[in-house]
């Protein structure tokens, strides 16, 4: 038996800090975080509808509240900060070949952006 003792790297809980693409990364992770309170809020809006007229009176002056309108402000910004990344990082992970020629990347992205505003539009038109 050897008395040596492995070599543990002391890993800080800062160390995504120190370098531009992990900083960039974690904020886009962070993204998520108002996400999920944007969802229990819709969550809770759901159960006020089945609870009656006053329950849903009661759940739209809560979303009338400021701080409520704020966080749904970042949750909507943390989505789109969210889809431009995905979408940015498409075309390489998925190349798209037409007639043997590969589509120019800026040519994916838009593609992208014009469906996401076409199913909003359809989205608004049926709601």
């Amino acid at each position: 038996m050897s008395n040596r003792k492995p070599y543990v790297r002391e890993i800080k809980r800062t160390w995504w800090k120190n370098h531009p693409f992990y900083r960039f990364y974690m904020l886009r992770e962070a993204t998520v975080l108002p996400l999920i309170l944007f969802t229990i809020f819709l969550t809770f809006g759901l159960g006020a509808l089945v609870k009656g007229p006053e329950a849903w009176q009661g759940w739209l002056a809560f979303m009338a509240n400021p701080i409520v309108i704020a966080i749904n402000i970042v949750a909507l910004a943390g989505s789109l900060f969210h889809a431009q990344t995905f979408f940015s990082m498409m075309p390489q992970v998925m190349p798209i070949k037409l007639k043997g020629k590969a589509v120019e990347k800026k040519t994916i992205v838009l593609a992208q952006w014009a469906a996401v505003a076409a199913i909003s539009l359809i989205v608004l038109i049926i709601v």
